[in-house]
C-alpha cells in the first residue's frame, strides 16, 4: 500500500504590525487583570510587601483614552525620576494598551528622530510594548493585583490630572 506524502501544514504568518496589535491586546488583557477598574481619576499603589511598590498615576482620562504612568517606587540617581516607568495610553473601547514612550520627557520622535523610517518605528514600539509585557507577567506572578491596589491620595482627582468627557 503506498502512502501520499504528507504536505505541510502552512500557517498563517502575522506581519511585524499584526504582532504588535496581538501584543496591545494581551498587554490589555494583562493590564485590567491587575489593575481594574480604571475609572478612578488620581494616583494609585500596589504593594504586595516585597518592598517595590507599584505607582500607577492617571494622567489624564477621555471618554475612550486614558493615559497612565506606570512606575516603582525607586528613583533615577541622576535626574531624580522614577525608573523604570512607563507611560501607557489605555484604549477602553479597542480593549488596546501601548507603552508611548519610557523615558520622562522623552517620546518616540526624541528617541528616533523627526522622520524615522516605518520599520524602525515598528521595531521601536514592538520593544516597548514587549518590555510592558514582561514587565506585567513579572507583576502579576509578584502578586499585584486589584486587591493590592489603594489610592494614594483622597482627592478625586490627583493635581495635574486633566479629566475630559469627550475627545
Amino acid at each position: 500500500m503506498l502512502l501520499a506524502p504528507a504536505r505541510p501544514t502552512a500557517f498563517p504568518r502575522l506581519s511585524r504590525f499584526g504582532y504588535l496589535m496581538e501584543l496591545y491586546a494581551e498587554n490589555f488583557t494583562r493590564f485590567e487583570r491587575m489593575f481594574s477598574p480604571l475609572d478612578r481619576a488620581g494616583r494609585w499603589r500596589s504593594s504586595v510587601d516585597d518592598g517595590m511598590d507599584v505607582h500607577l498615576h492617571l494622567l489624564e482620562q477621555h471618554r475612550y483614552t486614558t493615559l497612565l504612568r506606570l512606575s516603582y517606587d525607586l528613583r533615577d540617581p541622576a535626574t531624580g525620576t522614577p525608573d523604570p516607568s512607563a507611560f501607557l495610553r489605555h484604549y477602553r473601547d479597542a480593549r488596546l494598551i501601548e507603552v508611548t514612550h519610557c523615558h520622562v520627557g522623552r517620546g518616540w520622535r526624541d528617541v528616533l528622530g523627526p522622520l524615522p523610517d516605518p520599520g524602525t518605528l515598528l521595531g521601536y514600539r514592538l520593544r516597548m510594548n514587549t518590555f510592558l509585557g514582561k514587565w506585567l507577567d513579572y507583576l502579576s506572578g509578584q502578586g499585584h493585583s486589584p486587591f493590592t491596589l489603594h489610592r494614594e491620595d483622597d482627592a478625586p482627582a490627583a493635581a495635574g490630572c486633566a479629566r475630559t468627557e469627550t475627545e
